[in-house]
């Protein structure tokens, strides 16, 4: 089970305790936002891109959308997100429950999105379709083990 992974991967870094786990469903934006009782914008969803030498993750505010010529100019391809079955694979997480979080496929790399740096904290995911956990920025990068910061995104206007 992902979430259990999760839990071991977050216990060297004394935060497999906090973990929320919800009665409903946490799969989408806006529920993860209901079951947190926060607005949408505050949850960090995980976003899964195809790469020529495996994928990257993207942990992106909640309301932020792919810009694709960012993409194609951080990243030198364009943003194709990979299938239910591709995330699994690279991930070991399920659609709904993607997170940065116990990854252990070398050729993944994670990023943040700097649409996050809005926010003293943010809500991913951690392996399932009704968890979460609280995360200051810096916290999530090192948890995350991200390779940087990105700016691929776009807020809505």
């Amino acid at each position: 089970m992902s979430i259990e992974q999760v839990k071991t991967y977050l216990r060297q870094f004394g935060r497999e305790q906090d973990i929320m786990e919800f009665e409903t469903s946490s799969a989408t934006v806006e529920l993860a936002a209901q079951a947190v009782g926060v607005e949408p914008a505050r949850i960090a969803k995980t976003l899964s891109f195809r790469l020529p030498e495996g994928c990257v993750l993207v942990v992106a505010a909640g309301d932020a959308r792919i810009d694709n010529r960012k993409f194609k100019d951080q990243f030198q391809c364009k943003a194709k997100m990979l299938s239910p079955d591709e995330v699994v694979a690279f991930t070991g997480h399920q659609i709904g429950g993607v997170c940065p979080f116990a990854i252990e496929n070398d050729a993944v790399r994670v990023y943040l999105d700097r649409s996050l740096e809005r926010f003293d904290t943010v809500f991913p995911a951690c392996g399932s379709s009704n968890s979460a956990i609280e995360f200051t920025c810096a916290d999530l990068y090192t948890c995350a083990k991200a390779l940087g910061w990105v700016d691929v995104c776009k807020l809505p206007e």
